[in-house]
C-alpha cells in the first residue's frame, strides 16, 4: 500500500490576501503545492487528499484536478486525488 500525502488548504489566507496555496509562485507558473505533489510522487506516495474549505472547492478543483489528471506514480499506477471539505 503507498502512502498518502495529507495537504492542509483550508486557510483564508487572509493575511497574504489570497489563496496562497494554488497562486503560481515559480519560474514556470507552479505552485508551492506543485512542488509538494513532486516530491511526495518521487517519494512513491499514491494519493493525494486535499483539506480545503468549501467556499474553495471548486477552484482546488480547477487547479489541481486538471494539472495533475494524466500524472502517474512511478509504478505506472495513476495518481489518485481527493477532496475533502472543511467549515
Amino acid at each position: 500500500m503507498k502512502p498518502t500525502l495529507l495537504v492542509l488548504a483550508a486557510g483564508m489566507g487572509s493575511r497574504y490576501g489570497g489563496l496562497k496555496q494554488i497562486d503560481p509562485l515559480g519560474p514556470s507558473g507552479e505552485t508551492i503545492i506543485d512542488y509538494s505533489i513532486y516530491d511526495a510522487v518521487r517519494a512513491g506516495f499514491g494519493k493525494i487528499v486535499y483539506i480545503v474549505r468549501d467556499y474553495f472547492l471548486d477552484a482546488f478543483k480547477e487547479a489541481v484536478a486538471q494539472k495533475y489528471s494524466h500524472v502517474t506514480c512511478p509504478d505506472g499506477e495513476p495518481l489518485q486525488f481527493e477532496f475533502v471539505t472543511q467549515e
